[in-house]
């Protein structure tokens, strides 16, 4: 129901930051700085990266910016669980569009369930 494949493509989303606001958005650049990385390694295997800390509860773009860099450490034929924070929200709502749009990769992006305390798994297929 809310799978989809894409050929994803960097370019710039509505709300992403521009050379032109870079100052109305360091706050949240310090935020992110502070956040500790979702993985430092490349994965060839398939893995579950948690974004629903309480870093992430409030910050969108963390959750983005984070997930982009889980399926980029995501080697080919392999999968990356995107565990979200329910207060985001339903992930087919902002996250499978923004991903796809973000990662220079093909990816198919599909809902696994709702954990029980309230988060959403989003599996990302890296092709």
């Amino acid at each position: 129901m809310f799978g989809a494949r894409w050929r994803g493509t960097r370019r710039q989303l509505p709300g992403m930051a521009t050379s032109h606001d870079e100052d109305t958005n360091q706050d949240a650049e310090e935020s992110h700085d502070a956040a500790e990385p979702i993985t430092e390694r490349v994965h060839d295997n398939s893995w579950s990266a948690n974004l629903e800390k309480p870093e992430h509860a409030d910050d969108r773009e963390l959750v983005l910016t984070q997930a982009v860099d889980a399926v980029e450490h995501t080697t080919s034929g392999n999968h990356v669980n995107l565990v979200t924070h329910g207060d985001q929200g339903h992930p087919s709502e902002y996250l499978f569009d923004a991903v796809a749009e973000r990662v220079d990769a093909d990816v198919t992006v599909s809902y696994v369930d709702q954990c029980g305390c309230g988060g959403h798994v989003t599996r990302v297929h890296v092709e």
